[in-house]
């Protein structure tokens, strides 16, 4: 009885890597069991080898599994920027474009939903330190100014708006912020003086005698404590 030649494997359609995977090495022949190289079984020539992966598609695919890594995270605004590095970087990844765009709406529905319209101190403190680390200093000083307008003892308030003018270059404003801080909550001082935020201020003469001003000297500053709102 004459053998029977195993059925090869039929070439499958290369896809867009899952999240999980990374991207699939070249098929290889196969060779049936009389040393053919066929397709199928009796089929004639030779099955055609996958083609051979441009060196740009593994360095889009390790974009992609960053933007994928920040997204597990919750850094929406950090995701979305590397998928559309991707979209940008490699156009002619077309079978990663699909895929890509996909988790961009994801980032982009669930930024705009925790930064549309905080109306409570604790949102507008969230939106803000969403804006300062993702560089939108204008939007963080526009939340900070309507937690201070209902809050004027908010020290955590004031210590933000004191980074993000000092990101802006104003100096200024920032040490301004920053002393008022400093006077209703004295914890502020320390982390003031080891903040990397606050670099810019760093060679200030009025920055340095902040610190040099003893704690007392600012004493008559602080005001009476109250609750915070959560309107």
């Amino acid at each position: 009885m004459a053998k029977q030649r195993p059925q090869p494997p039929r070439p499958n359609k290369l896809h867009a890597p899952s999240p999980s995977t990374r991207p699939a090495r070249p098929v290889s022949s196969v060779r049936g069991a009389d040393g053919r190289t066929d397709a199928s079984p009796g089929a004639p020539g030779p099955l055609q080898a996958a083609p051979e992966r441009r060196s740009t598609y593994f360095e889009a695919v390790a974009l992609y599994e960053r933007g994928l890594e920040a997204l597990q995270r919750h850094d929406y605004q950090g995701a979305g920027d590397l998928f559309e590095s991707v979209l940008r970087q490699y156009p002619e990844e077309k079978e990663l474009h699909e895929r890509v765009r996909l988790y961009l709406n994801v980032c982009r529905r669930q930024a705009t939903s925790r930064e549309a319209a905080p109306h409570t101190v604790e949102e507008r403190l969230y939106a803000s330190t969403l804006a300062i680390n993702t560089g939108r200093y204008d939007q963080a000083i526009a939340h900070l100014h309507l937690v201070r307008d209902e809050d004027p003892d908010n020290d955590h308030a004031l210590y933000m708006l004191a980074v993000a003018h000092a990101q802006r270059g104003e100096h200024a404003e920032s040490i301004a912020h920053l002393e008022r801080a400093i006077a209703l909550n004295p914890e502020n001082r320390a982390l003031a003086q080891r903040d990397p935020d606050l670099e810019p201020l760093r060679a200030d003469e009025a920055f340095r005698t902040t610190f040099e001003t003893s704690p007392a000297r600012h004493a008559d500053r602080r005001r009476p404590p109250r609750a915070r709102s959560t309107r």
